[in-house]
């Protein structure tokens, strides 16, 4: 079958605006302008790079109207879009690069320095700038010279990948979760049925493109039903206040932090959300005040629930319910099956478990990792390590984390990555992670470290050595040095006990 989504829009709703860039003048581009412009990038990737069915291509850059280009072009020809998170240090970035070995990099000119540094260590075929280049390298503008006409059809089916959308894993390795067109479409289906999108709906899509969320919570679904997503480089409160007053903006998603920094702004006293039907939260807990500030605005202010593995989006909690059942996230979407167990089995009501989830929109499994999509997907069900239970109506609520993991401003922190990296500084001995609060980030992490003999070193010396090589969300905040760190019967580091005593 062919899947041309962009091609679909460009018939059924050609002069409908799709995108509004406002990287450009807040211009406006209808469907059948963003098709031709991603037929141009498909020929162009296909004619100068070589790129066909199955290929990966890399992007490194803020969000821009030409990384949508991408994404759908990759979809036009077959090809896999490797979407990489630039929070990542050059480190990272090369096992990342390297894992999925992606025919191009297109690389956006706020990581020049990023891309000279892992140049020599990935493999990586081509190098494309969107903007700024180095020497050397394509430019992106090329594509201009292209055809804007469909590049010749490609047979696909709904199993085959179209995203590897990376995630951290327990034992700090990243994990490339492969979404397939099938995954994307059940998500978007999902959405549009059960959270009531429309074709008239605008959103603000300044999620970051590396994440499952700025792909898929809102931008693809509102490609399926033709609705519009205004495209902003990154968060800006400011930005937002605008687009909310004048830009006509009907949903939105983000992450607790980006609330939390809207609500400290001097913005925040005069605005004005009711044009808004729907405003979620995601990516990480969030704390009951702010959705109390929107509420006492009028906003039916709600959380949502879902992982890269799995849509993201899972769960609806109606209008109706949403003061009456603060903090759930409601019930499954419409083509989702949940349930909670524990170690007797499916939990009743009110009794906490592990949820597990099923439905044509968890993915594939992970790339080139074999071992764990065996310890993710089991008989089907999507072992998602989160802590659940549901009321005896039938409400689900998000209790916490079985992983071993910290979630600062919707970044997920893998303790075993940070503490394998500060434990090869020569004066640590023994180091363990906790997370704790944070007025911004809702919560970061803090370094627990016992010397090696003879070993000095301070809380900045050791914070600094992190930063040389971990991205920065995921350096601990502060340190605490101890004499020895407590163990459980196991002789497993508790994690309960070090929050107990440190994590205030």
């Amino acid at each position: 079958m062919q899947i041309d989504w962009l091609l679909k829009r460009a018939q059924l709703t050609p002069s409908k605006t799709a995108l509004v860039d406002t990287l450009h003048n807040n211009r406006a581009i209808t469907y059948r302008e963003w098709n031709r412009s991603a037929n141009r990038t498909a020929n162009f990737l296909r004619a100068r790079l070589g790129v066909s069915k199955g290929d990966r291509v890399a992007v490194l850059a803020m969000n821009c109207v030409e990384y949508l280009d991408v994404w759908f072009a990759c979809q036009k020809l077959g090809a896999i879009l490797q979407n990489l998170n630039w929070r990542l240090t050059p480190h990272e970035l090369i096992g990342v690069i390297n894992d999925a070995a992606p025919r191009a990099l297109i690389y956006g000119g706020d990581f020049l320095t990023q891309v000279e540094a892992i140049r020599a260590d990935v493999a990586v075929t081509n190098f494309v700038a969107l903007d700024k280049s180095l020497d050397g390298d394509l430019l992106f503008a090329e594509r201009d010279g292209c055809a804007d006409s469909a590049p010749s059809s490609v047979e696909l089916t709904l199993d085959d990948v179209w995203v590897i959308c990376y995630t951290g894993g327990t034992t700090g390795l990243p994990k490339g979760a492969q979404l397939t067109y099938g995954n994307i479409t059940f998500n978007s289906v999902n959405t549009v049925m059960s959270w009531g999108l429309a074709p008239d709906d605008v959103t603000i899509l300044n999620s970051p493109l590396f994440h499952t969320g700025g792909l898929n919570v809102f931008t693809a679904p509102l490609v399926h039903i033709g609705g519009t997503s205004i495209v902003c480089k990154t968060f800006d409160a400011d930005q937002v206040f605008d687009l909310i007053k004048e830009g006509g903006v009907t949903i939105w998603f983000g992450v607790p932090t980006m609330f939390t920094m809207m609500q400290q702004h001097p913005r925040w006293t005069e605005s004005d959300f009711s044009k808004l039907k729907l405003l979620i939260s995601g990516g990480a807990p969030c704390p009951l005040p702010i959705f109390e500030k929107f509420w006492a605005k009028g906003v039916d202010f709600k959380t949502g629930y879902g992982l890269t593995e799995a849509g993201p989006n899972t769960f609806w909690l109606p209008p109706e319910d949403v003061r009456r059942k603060p903090g759930s996230v409601g019930f499954p979407l419409f083509h989702i099956e949940v349930k909670i167990v524990n170690d007797d089995g499916e939990c009743g009501a009110d009794e906490v478990g592990e949820l597990l989830i099923r439905g044509p929109h968890v993915c594939k499994g992970y790339w080139n990792n074999s071992e764990e999509t065996a310890k993710a997907i089991r008989d089907g069900w999507l072992h998602t390590g989160d802590l659940v239970r549901r009321d005896s109506e039938g409400y689900y609520y998000i209790v916490g984390r079985s992983k071993d993991m910290i979630i600062s401003g919707g970044e997920n922190i893998y303790p075993a990555e940070v503490e394998s990296a500060i434990a090869a500084h020569e004066s640590v001995a023994e180091v363990a992670l906790i997370g704790v609060p944070d007025e911004k980030w809702g919560e970061v992490g803090r370094a627990i470290v016992v010397t090696a003999n003879g070993g000095s070193i301070t809380q900045d010396e050791l914070i600094k050595f992190c930063g040389e090589r971990l991205a920065k969300y995921k350096v601990p905040k502060s340190v605490v040095f101890v004499d020895s760190i407590p163990k459980t019967g196991a002789n497993k580091v508790d994690k309960l006990e070090l929050v107990k005593k440190y994590g205030k």
